[in-house]
C-alpha cells in the first residue's frame, strides 16, 4: 500500500531536484545499459533520489546536510531498513558529482550491470 504523503513529497522533489542530482540524472535516465533509474523514488517511507530495481539499488548524493545534526542517524537507520529488504545503497559525495558527473555515472552503471546478473 502506498503512503500518500511520500508519494507527494517525491513528486515535490522531482521538481526541485539539487544541481548534483540533475547533472546525474542526465546520465542515468533513458535506460542506459537495459537498466532503468528512476529519480526520486519513493519506498515506504522513504524517498530515493534514484533507484534501479533490477540490481535493487538505490543512489544517494549527498550533500553537506546529510553531516548535519539528525542526518546521518537518519541515513544510517534508512539504509539498515533498505538493507532488510534487499536494496543497497550507495552514497555519491555531491561534490564527486560536480566534479565530474559523467565518471560518476559510469561507475554507477558497472556496478549496477555487475550486481544485476
Amino acid at each position: 500500500m502506498k503512503n500518500y504523503q511520500t508519494v507527494r513529497r517525491a513528486r515535490r522533489l522531482r521538481k526541485t531536484m539539487s544541481k548534483p542530482e540533475v547533472l546525474l540524472w542526465q546520465h542515468l535516465r533513458g535506460d542506459p545499459n537495459g537498466l532503468r533509474f528512476r529519480r526520486q523514488h519513493e519506498i515506504d517511507r522513504f524517498v530515493l533520489d534514484f533507484y534501479c530495481p533490477k540490481a535493487k539499488l538505490a543512489i544517494e548524493v549527498d550533500g553537506t546536510a546529510h553531516d548535519m545534526g539528525d542526518q546521518p542517524r537518519f541515513d544510517e537507520r534508512r539504509d539498515e531498513v533498505l538493507g532488510a529488504t534487499g536494496i543497497e545503497t550507495v552514497r555519491i559525495p555531491a561534490i564527486a558529482v560536480l566534479r565530474d558527473a559523467a565518471a560518476v555515472a559510469d561507475r554507477i552503471l558497472r556496478y549496477a550491470i555487475a550486481k544485476s546478473q
